[in-house]
């Protein structure tokens, strides 16, 4: 490797978990063809346990164009694009992630493109003539066509493959979006292009989707999760925090928990009413402390020791939150309120004051964060 001191033009973030396999590889193959482009590779790391950001470092101090970003006590690859953008002076930002299933040697057409045509975005598409997704399966073909489909209707995005990691933007378009982006889950190029000011002028120029070569996969059971919380922050989130909206459906399946629970003491078991009352509100507390933690806060889940104080501050708020519940529902049905709406208005309160707890003492966000 040489080491290159130009002003980098064109700095290609990529964001890594468990990916100490393919540092080097990367480096060597995007080195070997960007010709004279002056380039930077940003390695932004969400504390990967195999020691992927010392990789990355050890790269950097033969190759001074190779930086790298350790993020601790965060998670989420859209958060780590951004902050990867963020800390660089380049002009140019090209993403692409860590697994080597991105084709890098599309990179200088991409910059040449963007550059000539004056084009905010140039998108790495699998799906425009002469793109593909390799050797995909039935079941993840259709996940992904179903979750394009999905995302052009509801924010009404023309991008062909609109769920690409692999993309290049100016900082103007960067700009342009950065601060409405919800930065929530994996689908970043999704997010700029619906949190941008104006209508971005992009192509989409096409690529084949390779196979992984080594690392683990990003993708897990919450994606999806994370997917359908993105398209709802981009179109209620102005009115109804993401959040609570996710927290308020887990509270939702808790009630069937519940009841389940205390079908099964009361009806199955012979338990008294009153310990079956007990048990299940003990096991709903604790189903939805767990979903959330995964789920809600996934970027702030807690682990260890901290997991247990968790659940204990989570309880305690919970409880609270059912007296506030009953109270005030108890309040409006004797001021002569109907009864079906006096219960909702208790529960309405208690979800909130829930939430607003549990976010401040429970979940709360690291400092430095």
């Amino acid at each position: 490797m040489t080491t290159e001191c130009r002003a980098p033009e064109l700095s290609i973030i990529v964001p890594t978990f468990k990916e100490v396999d393919n540092v080097r590889e990367l480096v060597r193959r995007v080195e070997a063809c960007m010709g004279d482009v002056a380039w930077e590779i940003i390695f932004v790391d969400d504390d990967s346990p195999d020691g992927t950001a010392d990789e990355a470092r050890a790269v950097g101090n033969e190759d001074t164009r190779v930086r790298c970003i350790q993020r601790i006590g965060r998670r989420g690859l859209s958060t780590a694009c951004v902050e990867g953008m963020l800390a660089s002076n380049a002009d140019y930002f090209a993403v692409m992630d860590g697994d080597l299933q991105h084709d890098e040697t599309l990179l200088p057409e991409m910059l040449r493109t963007i550059k000539a045509e004056r084009l905010d975005a140039v998108v790495g598409s699998r799906y425009v003539d002469g793109g593909g997704i390799g050797d995909w399966n039935e079941r993840r073909a259709f996940i992904s066509r179903f979750s394009t489909q999905l995302g052009e209707k509801l924010l009404k995005v023309q991008l062909k493959d609109p769920m690409s990691g692999f993309f290049m933007i100016t900082r103007e378009t960067l700009n342009l979006s950065v601060r409405n982006l919800s930065g929530i889950g994996f689908k970043i190029l999704l997010d700029i292009f619906a949190s941008a000011e104006r209508p971005l002028r992009f192509k989409e120029l096409p690529f084949t989707f390779r196979t992984r070569q080594a690392g683990e996969s990003k993708l897990d059971s919450t994606v999806a999760w994370e997917y359908v919380m993105m398209l709802l922050d981009k179109t209620v989130g102005r009115y109804v925090p993401v959040r609570f909206i996710s927290f308020s459906l887990i509270g939702g399946l808790g009630v069937f928990v519940h009841m389940a629970v205390l079908t099964l003491m009361f009806e199955f078991f012979g338990a008294g009413f009153a310990a079956g009352q007990i048990t299940a509100t003990l096991v709903a507390m604790v189903f939805n402390f767990f979903l959330n933690n995964v789920l809600t806060y996934r970027d702030r889940r807690l682990r260890g020791i901290r997991m247990l104080w968790g659940l204990l501050s989570f309880m305690i708020a919970c409880s609270v939150g059912a007296f506030a519940n009953v109270g005030i529902a108890i309040y409006l049905f004797e001021m002569d309120t109907f009864w079906v709406l006096s219960a909702i208005a208790g529960v309405l309160v208690g979800a909130v004051w829930n939430y607003a707890i549990t976010t401040v003492y429970t979940w709360n966000k690291p400092k430095g964060a």
